[in-house]
């Protein structure tokens, strides 16, 4: 078996991704990246709209920035779904490599979840934002050539497979396996 996803592979993958539940889904993992290139996966922790993730290096400065020099709140948390996730990781241990903070079984298409679509996960609120995210030379490096292509062109762009960034609009803690929901 290659190291990474093939395009057929990924393409084959598609339906089930697709299937993800659109309503009510699952937070399946929490990853913070408390400086360039680590990750840590948490079993918990808060977001808040002051910090975002706690223990992640947004806070701190980030690649989006508002005129002020401040970290652009409209980038302070990442979601990928996990369906999309493990068909590119292979293996759960490389789910983190990704770098995204909240892994969720959920459709995260803009159809489903369109800029300004509130999700509950736990008891804080995330709204999601327009700035896209795409892979970038260290997804591919991490998960192929062939995974960057799937998410960032075709189906994939389209479904925001590559995941998507929120801004955290209430404050709360969050844990694995809590209830994702989608709000009115």
């Amino acid at each position: 078996m290659s190291e990474f996803t093939t395009r057929e592979e990924l393409l084959a993958g598609l339906a089930h991704i697709l299937a993800s539940p659109s309503d009510e889904g699952v937070l399946e993992g929490i990853v913070t990246r408390p400086e360039k290139g680590q990750r840590v996966e948490v079993e918990r922790c808060e977001l808040s709209g002051k910090g975002g993730v706690a223990g992640d290096h947004w806070a701190k400065g980030s690649w989006k920035s508002t005129d002020d020099g401040q970290p652009h709140p409209d980038v302070q948390v990442s979601l990928m779904n996990t369906r999309c996730l493990g068909l590119i990781a292979r293996e759960r241990n490389r789910w983190p490599l990704a770098g995204d903070n909240l892994l969720v079984d959920l459709n995260l298409s803009p159809e489903n979840a369109p800029p300004g679509q509130r999700i509950a996960v736990g008891n804080a609120i995330i709204e999601i934002t327009d700035i896209p995210h795409m892979a970038c030379a260290s997804f591919i490096e991490r998960y192929g050539r062939d995974a960057g292509v799937f998410v960032n062109t075709g189906d994939g762009r389209t479904h925001m497979l590559r995941g998507r960034l929120g801004r955290i609009v209430q404050d709360g803690l969050v844990s694995v396996g809590d209830r994702v929901v989608k709000l009115d």
